[in-house]
C-alpha cells in the first residue's frame, strides 16, 4: 500500500492540498508554509514578549501566564517550537502555549532559537540552553517554583528537548522534573526502515527533507564520524538520568522507528517514560488537522501528561 492509501480518512484532506516543503530549492518559501494567522487569544492567558541574553546577544521569548495570578509561585515549561532546525517561530504555538497554562496552571517560556542553514549547531541547543537557565536564573521575578521545571517541543523542536535534556543533565543543572519530546528529530544517519519509507513529496515531512535540514543544521559537522550528542541525542552513550519523559509519534512518521528506539533506551536505563503510537497518523498529524478526532486525543493527551508532571 502507498503511502496516502495507509493513512486515517479524516487526516487525508491535508495531503490533497500540501505542496510539500523544498528546503533546498527555497527555504524561505518553506518557511512562509509555517506562518499561520494570529489567533484569537485567550482572556485567561496572559501573553508577553521580551528579549533576554542568548548565547550570541539578545534572543526573544514569548511568556504565557495565567491572565489571573496570585502570588503563588508556579510550575514553568521551556517549549521549543519545531521546523527542522531550518523553518519555524514561537507565533506557530500560540494556542498550544495557552493551553499548556490553562491545563497545568503554569508558566510557558517559548524561545526563538537561530535556524540553520544561518546558524547551524550549535546555535539553536545553545540558545535554548540559555533560555533555561535565564528562566530559573530569573525565577523569582517570573514568580517560578524551581522544583517544578519541564521541558517540551516538537518535531525538531523535540530534537532539541532531547538535546538540552542531555545537557542540563550534564552540566550538572537546571534541574528538570519532566521532559516531552513529541515525534522528535534525533537522528541523523536516516537509516531506520521508517526512515526509508515516507518519501512521498506532500508527506508533511520526507526523507528528502530530512536529509537536507541535517545537512543544513550540523554543517561543517555533517560528516564526522564522532557527532555530540547535543547535537544528534540518539548518538549519546547513556540516557541514566534524564527525567521521566512521554513522547509520541505518528506510524506513517519518518522518525517512528528513532522514537521507538529512544523509548525503549530510556526505559533500559531505568527512565519512566510514556509514548503512544498512532496508527494511520502521519508527521505533525494534529497541527495539521486538529479537528480530526485522533488529533484532538493525541493533543490531550501530551497536554494532560504535562499537567500531571507539573502538578505531582
Amino acid at each position: 500500500m502507498d503511502f496516502e492509501s495507509r493513512v486515517l480518512p479524516q487526516l487525508r484532506s491535508v495531503l490533497a492540498q500540501f505542496p510539500g516543503f523544498q528546503l533546498e530549492e527555497n527555504i524561505e518559501w518553506s518557511r512562509s508554509l509555517l506562518s499561520n494567522p494570529p489567533i484569537e487569544k485567550s482572556e485567561h492567558v496572559h501573553t508577553t514578549s521580551r528579549m533576554i541574553p542568548g548565547a550570541a546577544g539578545e534572543m526573544l521569548v514569548k511568556i504565557y501566564e495565567p491572565a489571573q495570578r496570585t502570588g503563588t509561585k508556579l510550575p514553568a515549561m521551556l517549549w521549543i517550537h519545531g521546523g527542522g532546525y531550518v523553518l519555524g517561530h514561537p507565533d506557530m504555538d500560540d494556542a498550544l502555549c495557552e493551553r499548556f497554562v490553562q491545563a497545568a496552571n503554569c508558566i510557558v517560556v517559548s524561545v526563538d532559537y537561530r535556524l540553520a542553514p544561518e546558524h547551524p549547531y550549535p546555535a539553536a541547543i545553545d540558545d535554548c540552553y540559555a533560555g533555561l537557565t535565564w528562566m530559573t536564573d530569573e525565577a523569582e521575578s517570573l514568580g517560578i517554583d524551581v522544583g517544578r521545571i519541564a521541558i517540551a517541543g516538537a518535531s525538531g523542536g523535540g530534537g532539541l528537548t532531547a538535546a538540552l535534556a542531555l545537557m542540563a543533565r550534564d552540566k550538572g543543572g537546571p534541574a528538570l522534573i519532566f521532559q516531552m519530546p513529541l515525534y522528535p528529530m534525533i537522528d541523523n544517519r536516516n537509516v531506520t526502515a521508517s526512515s526509508h519509507e515516507i518519501t512521498a513529496q506532500n508527506a508533511t515531512w520526507n526523507r528528502t527533507n530530512n536529509v537536507e535540514a541535517w545537512r543544513m543544521y550540523l554543517g561543517k559537522h555533517s560528516d564526522d564520524s564522532v557527532i555530540s550528542p547535543y547535537a544528534v541525542p540518539a548518538r549519546a552513550d547513556s540516557l541514566a538520568g534524564l527525567p521521566p519523559t512521554y513522547t509520541c509519534v505518528g506510524q506513517l512518521d519518518l522518525f517512528r522507528d528513532e522514537t521507538i528506539e529512544y523509548v525503549t533506551r530510556l526505559a533500559q536505563a531505568g527512565v519512566d517514560v510514556e509514548f503512544h503510537l498512532y496508527p494511520g497518523c502521519f508527521h505533525v498529524f494534529e497541527v495539521f488537522v486538529p479537528q480530526a478526532e485522533v488529533s484532538q486525543r493525541a493533543s490531550q493527551s501530551y497536554i494532560d501528561a504535562m499537567a500531571r508532571a507539573l502538578n505531582p
